[in-house]
């Protein structure tokens, strides 16, 4: 679990990076297709680590709850992030 929080975080900090870059060429009003293609590299390490934390939640979390009987609740709230990246 530690080794996927490690993973994550690390996809977070180089978009965090990359985000600081895209900014900065905005500012110097570099070309737009190039400014572009930066964000999707950024959105796809946002991506890359929602699905690190979300897989160790079912992994964890939501497998804990259905073993002890209380697992709609977290089934519930994977439905609603679900319906967010099925309708968006």
């Amino acid at each position: 679990m530690k080794e996927d929080r490690k993973k994550a975080m690390q996809s977070l900090k180089t978009a965090r990076g990359q985000i600081d870059g895209i900014i900065k060429m905005i500012e110097e009003d570099r070309y737009c297709i190039d400014i572009s293609n930066q964000i999707f590299a950024a959105q796809s390490l946002l991506k890359k680590a929602n699905l690190i934390i979300l897989e160790n939640h079912l992994s964890h979390c939501v497998k804990d709850a259905c073993i002890s009987g209380n697992g709609d609740e977290k089934i519930d709230e994977i439905m609603k992030i679900l319906d967010k990246v099925i309708t968006r």
